[in-house]
């Protein structure tokens, strides 16, 4: 469940002489369809792990890279993202973002062995982070005024679809097994809509040059690609490899590995040049106290997902549309929860929505936990109500976080913001299937599926009980709904 990536810089245009573009809503389409690709591909896998296993042979630590190597290198490319499409046009990062995404998701659904599709799933996550950062760009450039408010009144329900129907589609087409594909049609589902889409956008997005007086940090890149992965790789491989020092050894380097690239950033600002995240957003608590319940709550939310069907699949052997299917309390529960905080709560008590949401999935742990000491013969209405009830608290929150942390920012400073919180949110995912997962397979391993399950929910209330303890220091009231894309897409650099 990811919330839209936000846009680089966008000219400021001025549009009362200029008529609308004819075909801007196609542009629209256009966008949705780009973001749905990547909400599917962000969970669709999850329901794919016992057919990797038997096909490709793929043990935990194999299945944890293919779920959430996606994530990490998504989430560490997409300020880069930006910054391209701010100096290169952001017609041309999309398409061939998008090719490059339908090209790649190709030769996933080929890959031979595991370790191929690993790094096949990691360039499409880098083709991701590419593509998806110029949508609401592309959209603030071609919309303005009472439409461009009803632009983004559209995005968020379909983009809310898009992350309900990954695991049914994903378990759908696996169970399906049409022409004998399996596992390979949750990737190639992708081809005809990446293609259809290519042509599209070809024909109906403007030619508008990027601003090459644009600076790209590339060394700040390289310093958030490396962190990343210095981070995520001994939560993937540690379990499996008892935790040796040099997983300890590289957690650590990672640490000062964003340490550095905090401080380079602040040095590439005062030397007059462009950096990938304005420096003065780091010196905000609000907003770097944000970021850690950003990383806290989705990397709880996305672990405690995948958690979910895994258990179904190999601890209740359910098929994989059964476990698609298993998702749906989760999914609609979440679908509630962001419409009740969406239209009045937020609004009404303001920051207590954020320490709401959290006690409700807690109290949805709890049920879970309860749920799953039930006697008898499993099915899936054992877990419906624990699974419906965290479900409704995730969405109170997931409806107003962002709002709520970008109020701690300026107006100029929305746009980096924006990014730079997506980009947290995307590689807390990562984070959150390489801790879930191996807490996971530490007990499945030896058949204790319950206990498995049940040590996940603790890993996820004590993450709860951190995000609680973080939201006290975030500001008592959001920005208005919709502000940060409108600003993001018009002021700001990220």
């Amino acid at each position: 469940m990811s919330a839209e990536p936000i846009a680089g810089t966008v000219p400021a245009v001025d549009r009362a002489e200029e008529p609308p573009y004819r075909w801007r809503w196609m542009i629209l389409a256009v966008m949705l369809v780009a973001e749905i690709m990547d909400l599917l591909d962000a969970s669709i896998v999850n329901v794919a792990g016992p057919e990797l296993e038997r096909s490709l042979g793929a043990g935990p630590v194999g299945l944890q890279w293919v779920i959430g190597g996606y994530a990490l290198t998504l989430g560490a490319g997409l300020i880069l993202g930006g910054r391209l499409g701010d100096r290169y046009g952001r017609r041309r990062m999309f398409l061939a973002g998008l090719a490059a995404f339908t090209l790649t998701s190709l030769l996933c659904a080929c890959a031979p062995d595991i370790g191929s599709l690993i790094v096949f799933r990691l360039l499409q996550g880098t083709a991701g982070a590419m593509l998806l950062p110029q949508g609401l760009g592309l959209l603030r450039e071609n919309f303005s005024g009472a439409e461009l408010t009803k632009v983004f009144g559209i995005f968020g329900p379909v983009l809310g679809l898009g992350g309900i129907i990954g695991p049914v589609l994903g378990g759908g087409l696996i169970q399906g097994d049409f022409l004998g594909l399996g596992w390979r049609l949750v990737f190639l589902v992708n081809l005809p809509i990446g293609i259809a889409a290519l042509i599209v956008a070809a024909k109906v997005v403007p030619k508008k040059p990027g601003d090459r007086t644009v600076v790209v940090d590339g060394v700040g890149a390289a310093l958030v690609a490396l962190s990343c992965a210095l981070l995520v790789l001994p939560l993937n491989q540690g379990q499996e490899s008892g935790w040796p020092l040099w997983t300890w050894l590289s957690m650590a380097a990672s640490v000062l590995g964003f340490a550095a690239f905090a401080l380079q950033q602040r040095r590439t600002a005062a030397r007059g040049r462009e950096p990938l995240v304005t420096p003065a957003l780091l010196r905000k608590p609000a907003f770097t106290v944000g970021l850690g319940g950003i990383a806290l709550f989705f990397g709880g939310l996305v672990g405690s997902q995948l958690v979910l069907t895994l258990y179904l699949q190999i601890g209740q052997h359910f098929t994989a549309g059964e476990a698609g299917l298993g998702n749906l309390p989760l999914a609609v529960g979440t679908a509630i929860g962001g419409a009740v905080s969406g239209a009045f709560l937020a609004e009404r008590i303001g920051r207590a929505v954020l320490q709401i949401g959290p006690l409700v999935q807690l109290v949805g742990a709890g049920l879970l936990w309860y749920e799953l000491g039930a006697d008898g013969s499993f099915s899936l209405w054992h877990i419906a109500p624990g699974v419906a009830v965290s479900g409704i608290g995730a969405g109170m929150v997931i409806a107003a976080l962002f709002s709520f942390i970008l109020a701690a920012v300026d107006d100029s400073e929305i746009g980096s913001a924006s990014g730079v919180l997506t980009a947290v949110q995307s590689i807390g995912g990562s984070i959150g299937v390489a801790v879930f997962g191996s807490v996971f397979f530490d007990r499945a391993e030896v058949g204790e599926f319950n206990a498995g399950f049940r040590h996940a929910l603790i890993a996820q209330a004590c993450l709860l009980v951190a995000f609680l303890a973080v939201t006290v220091l975030l500001p008592k009231k959001a920005r208005p709904e919709g502000e940060e894309y409108a600003e993001a897409g018009a002021d700001a650099a990220v």
